[in-house]
């Protein structure tokens, strides 16, 4: 079976990319092969949704994490560290940088609206595909081009807004940026929808960990009220997750180094959504993130080295306790990286094994994600609770713990600045950290902007400090600039105003 769905996805790969042109809205077959060569039975269908799953993968996670970290404060270059990459580490990011290129991104979107699309016309063709398959296949869709366009929105601020299948030569037409509160409310529109109709289960663990679940979909709403500054929403969402009773955190009674294997491994207790080798329908992933892996380096390899982690990372967020060395913070060493030299250890893998799933939503994001709704909604010892159980569980060291007056909620030292220092020891390196510091930053119109000046100081060369720090007060720099190729050859873009 595994081996008919891998040719399946193959298939259908070469099916959607083989035909397409270099225009970021034409990456679909071209005129008449949606219709008459495929869309015909229920197993193309599937197909097709594995289609979008198997191309997700194809350089994605590399992408998230690097744009989810590069622009913030844990990481900083090592040996292989690229020009691209430098320029934006020393805050010189420009239109000609092929990181801000967002079509990996609408490769994904036009799968998917290809997915919603065409479906629906296999009904009348395979009696055997039912309505709920259908709704299942399409709401799956709709939160794969929702949580495509959520990085859009918080990469680029500004995005076209392409809802419609682009599976003839006839429909390559160019799109105006639509604006950021469009955006957000087409991915609610999505998600709302697709929540009704998506399986809460497919029957094994593994495919509830690498497949879209309504449970994924609930902390990805989470993650999105955030960013609009919805507390009330957002907490809702979260509930939804924790009333399931189906997740929870892995357990730690023994301050074991071992513990975040089991996390990291994949389909855990604490996992929602991660992207798996040898599911079903990422059944490439192994292939496809040996380079990802790479970049961090591990043991001899050290000199393939990209990133380690910087020193902030290391002295403060997981500082050490001098006079008892037995200690520690359970997810610093050998978890997320080794204090003593800063090499990042979170992705380590021995040669020859499988490498770990990109886990994309865990339950502790869950809960840290409802401890800052509840902040938000002046609940502060409540939050500051759930903070308290991500602590202990994690063996977190004194050295480390803050008493927030449970009243100071977005002030400096307050509540919502310890449960950003506590997401960054959680999630580490996780490709969260840049987007956590801009959500806190910008709420309630940036008032607390000091967060990324802060950010900046720590992050950028010395002698690049000042220059980057007077780059960090406009709020039109914390967005990408639109790539140069896409200004080119799409007359209705406008440059985002920070890079004119």
């Amino acid at each position: 079976m595994l081996k008919k769905i891998f040719y399946n996805l193959i298939c259908v790969s070469s099916l959607l990319i083989a035909s397409s042109c270099d225009n970021w809205l034409a990456l679909s077959p071209q005129d008449g092969i949606v219709q008459s060569r495929f869309w015909q039975n229920k197993e193309q269908v599937e197909s097709a949704v594995g289609g979008i799953y198997a191309s997700l993968i194809d350089g994605l996670p590399e992408k998230m994490f690097i744009l989810g970290e590069i622009r913030a404060d844990m990481i900083t270059t090592s040996f292989r560290i690229t020009n691209t990459e430098l320029d934006i580490i020393n805050s010189n990011i420009l239109p000609t940088n092929p990181l801000t290129d967002w079509r990996d991104f609408y490769r994904i979107i036009n799968y998917s609206n290809t997915v919603i699309a065409f479906a629906p016309s296999v009904l009348d063709k395979d009696k055997t595909y039912t309505e709920a398959a259908l709704k299942g296949h399409v709401a799956e869709a709709k939160a794969m081009r929702a949580w495509m366009y959520f990085y859009l929105v918080r990469l680029f601020g500004e995005a076209p807004l392409k809802l419609s299948a682009t599976s003839s030569d006839d429909e390559i037409v160019p799109l105006p940026k639509a604006s950021k509160n469009d955006i957000l409310a087409q991915i609610v529109k999505d998600l709302e929808e697709a929540e009704k109709d998506i399986p809460s289960t497919y029957g094994n663990k593994e495919k509830d960990h690498s497949r879209i679940t309504k449970y994924m979909i609930n902390t990805l709403q989470a993650d999105v009220y955030l960013w609009m500054e919805k507390p009330t929403e957002a907490l809702a969402a979260t509930n939804k997750v924790i009333n399931s009773a189906k997740f929870g955190l892995v357990s730690n009674p023994e301050r074991s180094l071992a513990w975040f294997n089991t996390v990291k491994a994949g389909n855990s207790n604490e996992g929602i959504f991660e992207l798996a080798h040898g599911s079903d329908y990422t059944i490439r992933f192994i292939n496809a993130t040996y380079p990802f892996f790479a970049i961090f380096g591990s043991g001899a390899s050290s000199s393939f080295r990209r990133y380690q982690a910087t020193t902030y990372v290391t002295e403060t967020l997981f500082t050490e306790d001098i006079i008892d060395p037995t200690n520690y913070d359970t997810r610093a060493d050998d978890a997320s990286l080794s204090t003593a030299t800063g090499v990042i250890t979170k992705y380590n893998r021995l040669s020859g094994d499988t490498p770990f799933n990109f886990i994309v939503y865990r339950y502790a994001d869950v809960l840290l994600m409802k401890a800052e709704a509840l902040a938000l909604l002046n609940r502060g010892q409540e939050a500051l609770d759930i903070v308290s159980q991500i602590r202990k569980r994690a063996w977190a060291i004194p050295q480390t713990e803050k008493s927030p007056d449970a009243t100071n909620i977005d002030g400096t030292g307050g509540v919502l600045e310890y449960i950003l220092e506590e997401r960054a020891r959680e999630f580490a390196f996780e490709g969260k950290r840049w987007f956590d510091m801009l959500r806190n930053a910008k709420r309630s119109n940036y008032k607390r902007l000091d967060l990324l000046i802060e950010l900046t100081a720590r992050s950028v060369p010395s002698e690049r400090q000042q220059s980057a720090i007077a780059k960090i007060k406009d709020p039109n720099s914390h967005y990408l600039p639109i790539y140069q190729y896409e200004i080119q050859t799409n007359t209705l873009l406008v440059q985002n105003p920070f890079y004119k």
